[in-house]
C-alpha cells in the first residue's frame, strides 16, 4: 500500500506542496487577527508561548494529517478508511473524513461572503473609491455593503467561480498552477508593503506592539488563546492538510516539510503585522481586531497617506490571493471524494460543489441584511455556521485524528511514512501526538463551548 499512487496526480516537487499547504494555512485571520492577539497579550513574550503551542499542538497533528494522507493516496475520508482496514481497525474510521470535509464545505460557505468583502475593497481600492475617508466615513461605506445583498450577491458568485475554476483544473493543472502563481505574488506583495512601513517612520511602534517583551500581559487565557490559534492557523480538522499530503512523494520528509509550512505561516503572520500596524499608529488610529481593522481602520489609514491608493490596493490585492488560496483547500477534500467515489469529472465536481456552497452561501450572505431575522440557537447563519465550525468542527476532528494517528494506527505504518532517523525524535513525537496535542485540543474546545454558553 505504501507504493499506492494517488488517481489525482501528484505535486511536481516538495516545494511545491510546502507552498500550496502554506497557502492553505495563510488566510484572512494570519493578516488581522494573530498580529492584533500577539500584541495585546504580551507581545514577545506571547509570539514565544505560541511558537511553543506550535511545536506542540500544530506541527504533531499536521505530521499526522500529512501521514493518513500519504498512506492513503486519496481523499481524506477514504484515506481515513484504507488506513483503519490496513491497521486491522473498522472502517467507521472514515467518519472523521466526512468530518473534515463537511467543516470544509461549511467554512467555504461564509468564508467566500468575506473574500467577497475583499474583492469589493480591491475594486474600490483600485477606483479611488477610498481616497479621503474618515474613520465614519468608512464605517458606513462597510455598513452598506453589508446591507446590500445585491453586491454581496456578485462578489461572493466571482469568489466561488474564481476558487471552482482551479478546482475543475486537478492537481497539476488546477491546485499547482495557482500555487505557483499566487504564493510567489503573495510573499511579494507582502513583502512590498513591509518596505514601505520600514520608512513610514513609525515601524518601532509596530515593532514594539507586535515583539516587546511584556510577560505580565501573558495570563492563562492568553497561553490558551495561543493554543488554539496554533491549532486554526494551519487548516487542521477538515481535510485539507490530509488531502494534500495525498499527492505528496513518497521520499519527501514530512517532518522537515511540516516545519517548513509552520515556519512559513508563522512568518507570514508576523511580517504582516510589521506591514500593518506602523501604518496604523501612523495615522492615529486603533489596532482593534477584527473586520474593522481591515475594511475600516486600514482603508482610512491608506485614504490619508501619501501612495495610499496604490499600497491599499496591493495590500486587499495580497489578502485576496490568501482568501483564494484557503478557500480551495477547503473544496480539494469534497472534490477529490466526488472524483474517486462517484467517477465524475474533476469539473462536474467543481460544478456540484460550486453550486451547492453558493447555495449555503446565500444563508450567510443574507445574515447581514434580507435574513437577519433568521436566527439558529440565537445566532444568525453566518454566526452559526462559524462557531459550529470552529468550535465543535474542527477542534473534534483534530482530536480525532491525533488519536487515530496516535494509537490505531500501527508503530510500523506510521516509523515507514514519516522515516525519521532519528528513532528518539519519533518517540518524542509519538509521545506527544498521544498525550499532549489532543489534551490541548480538548482543553481549548471545551473552553471555547464554556464562553460561548457560561461566558
Amino acid at each position: 500500500m505504501q507504493n499506492k499512487q494517488s488517481i489525482h496526480g501528484a505535486w511536481a516537487n516538495r516545494w511545491i506542496f510546502i507552498l500550496a499547504a502554506t497557502g492553505s494555512a495563510v488566510g484572512l485571520g494570519n493578516i488581522w487577527k494573530f498580529p492584533y492577539i500577539a500584541g495585546e497579550n504580551g507581545g514577545g513574550a506571547f509570539v514565544l508561548v505560541y511558537l511553543v503551542c506550535i511545536l506542540l499542538v500544530g506541527v504533531p497533528i499536521m505530521m499526522a494529517e500529512v501521514l493518513v494522507g500519504r498512506r492513503g493516496r486519496q481523499s481524506p475520508i477514504n484515506s481515513m478508511r484504507e488506513t483503519a482496514y490496513e491497521a486491522g481497525h473498522h472502517g467507521r474510521w472514515a467518519g472523521v473524513g466526512w468530518l473534515g470535509a463537511l467543516a470544509g464545505f461549511l467554512i467555504f460557505s461564509f468564508y467566500s461572503v468575506v473574500a467577497g468583502w475583499v474583492l469589493y475593497y480591491i475594486a474600490g481600492m483600485g477606483s479611488g473609491k477610498f481616497i479621503g475617508l474618515g474613520s465614519e466615513q468608512a464605517g458606513q461605506v462597510f455598513g452598506a455593503l453589508l446591507e446590500d445583498p445585491k453586491t454581496l450577491l456578485i462578489w461572493h458568485t466571482v469568489f466561488v467561480g474564481l476558487v471552482m475554476i482551479v478546482i475543475a483544473g486537478g492537481v497539476n493543472k488546477g491546485l499547482e498552477r495557482a500555487t505557483r502563481v499566487l504564493m510567489p505574488l503573495l510573499f511579494v506583495l507582502l513583502f512590498v508593503l513591509l518596505g514601505y512601513s520600514i520608512n513610514s517612520g513609525y515601524f518601532s511602534q509596530g515593532w514594539d506592539f507586535l515583539f516587546h517583551f511584556k510577560p505580565e500581559a501573558l495570563t492563562w487565557e492568553a497561553v490558551l488563546v495561543a493554543m488554539g490559534h496554533a491549532f486554526f492557523t494551519l487548516s487542521l480538522g477538515m481535510g485539507s492538510i490530509m488531502a494534500y499530503g495525498s499527492y505528496m512523494g513518497k521520499k519527501d520528509s514530512i517532518g522537515g516539510t511540516v516545519l517548513m509550512i509552520a515556519g512559513l505561516d508563522t512568518l507570514v503572520a508576523l511580517v504582516a503585522g510589521l506591514a500593518i500596524f506602523p501604518i496604523v499608529f501612523g495615522n492615529q488610529l486603533d489596532p482593534g481586531a477584527g473586520p474593522g481593522l481591515m475594511f475600516i481602520t486600514l482603508p482610512v489609514a491608506f485614504s490619508q497617506m501619501a501612495g495610499g491608493q496604490v499600497f491599499g490596493f496591493l495590500f486587499f490585492l495580497m489578502v485576496g490571493f490568501a482568501a483564494w488560496t484557503s478557500a480551495i483547500s477547503l473544496m480539494e477534500p469534497g472534490a477529490a471524494w466526488l472524483v474517486e467515489s462517484l467517477g465524475v469529472s474533476r469539473p462536474v465536481a467543481a460544478v456540484i460543489l460550486g453550486a451547492l456552497v453558493w447555495l449555503l452561501g446565500l444563508l450567510a450572505l443574507g445574515s447581514f441584511n434580507v435574513t437577519s431575522d433568521l436566527l439558529v440557537f440565537g445566532m444568525t447563519a453566518f454566526d452559526f455556521l462559524d462557531f459550529i465550525t470552529a468550535n465543535i468542527m474542527l477542534p473534534l476532528g483534530g482530536m480525532l485524528v491525533a488519536l487515530f494517528v496516535g494509537w490505531y494506527l500501527t508503530r510500523e505504518m506510521t516509523e515507514d511514512e514519516l522515516a525519521l532517523r532519528s528513532s528518539g525524535v519519533y518517540m518524542l513525537w509519538r509521545f506527544v501526538l498521544r498525550y499532549i496535542s489532543p489534551v490541548a485540543v480538548a482543553v481549548v474546545f471545551a473552553l471555547n463551548l464554556y464562553q460561548k454558553f457560561a461566558g
